[in-house]
């Protein structure tokens, strides 16, 4: 009874607005759509629309069948474009969404090798994912999240990839850059700089100053990494970043990492995708080579 035609018909009426830019988009003639549309009212026993001059308002009904069009249409595109890609002996792009800016770094270093052993496969990444990746694992339009964060959803599965230590960054001639550790308290004249994420987002404020009730002088956030570190470097203030990415421009640029806490802040990578394809071998074989041995482990003291 309701078919394909029909969600996409819902779909697209709503996003052109009126039945002739619909028709037009999925090449149908206004009169078949139309016709497609009463039929399925008729069967159903209930209105899709109600016609408010020119223009159509949805009823519950249509709404509840715009849901299901929003949700169900992106997977069964993913569900053909693989089954085409199956046929052809092919197996597309990975699409790989990021939650973590730093992480851009640690993710050549993994896709290089990857690309090398997996000469079908494209990888594309897509970075406007920020805290936003799980609606985009649902709705298909990412294949894996990198994500410091993960969010434990039925359906998704997130893996372990990478453990590292997030530290404070300094400048080499900066007062606390031959402390051991960092306290709160210590950060409180400090301009801190910080990617554009909101502060309740990142862990230097949930896991150490929001702890202990303390905020920075100021809050500037950079989204380059390379601008971050230069005004570090130039003493304009400090950051938090992972220890691995601060060694890597350690010989570059004069900046110091600085443990924040006695005990530290450990943390961990992620990868998440949707369940029913982690085990697809491409797929697997990319979280087999973000997990090889060659990345930092957070150091003890």
């Amino acid at each position: 009874m309701l078919e394909r035609i029909h969600l996409a018909i819902v779909r697209e009426v709503d996003r052109q607005g009126s039945l002739t830019a619909a028709a037009a988009t999925l090449c149908l003639t206004q009169s078949a759509l139309s016709h497609a549309m009463k039929k399925l009212e008729l069967q159903l026993g209930t209105a899709i629309w109600l016609r408010e001059g020119r223009a159509l308002r949805p009823t519950q009904a249509g709404e509840y069948l715009l849901a299901v069009a929003n949700r169900v249409l992106p997977q069964l595109d993913v569900a053909e474009e693989r089954l085409q890609q199956y046929g052809q002996g092919e197996r597309g792009t990975l699409r790989i969404g990021m939650e973590c800016h730093p992480c851009y770094q640690w993710l050549l270093k993994v896709v290089a090798p990857y690309l090398a052993k997996w000469p079908d496969v494209d990888v594309d990444v897509k970075q406007k994912f920020q805290f936003g990746g799980i609606g985009a694992l649902f709705g298909f339009e990412i294949d894996l999240l990198v994500t410091p964060d993960p969010l434990f959803k039925p359906g998704l599965r997130f893996e372990p990839v990478f453990d590292y230590e997030q530290v404070l960054v300094v400048g080499a001639s900066h007062p606390l850059a031959s402390a051991a550790y960092v306290k709160p308290a210590q950060l409180t004249p400090e301009v801190l700089i910080t990617y554009p994420v909101a502060p309740e987002r990142l862990d230097v404020y949930n896991q150490f100053l929001m702890p202990a009730g303390i905020t920075p002088k100021r809050h500037k956030t950079i989204e380059t990494t390379d601008i971050m570190l230069q005004m570090v470097a130039s003493g304009r203030g400090v950051a938090a970043l992972p220890r691995w990415l601060v060694e890597e421009y350690a010989d570059k640029l004069e900046i110091v990492p600085v443990r924040l806490g006695r005990h530290g802040l450990a943390k961990q990578i992620f990868l998440g995708g949707r369940e029913a394809e982690m085990d697809v071998d491409y797929l697997k074989s990319f979280i087999d080579f973000a997990r090889q041995p060659a990345r930092e482990k957070p150091r003890k003291a």
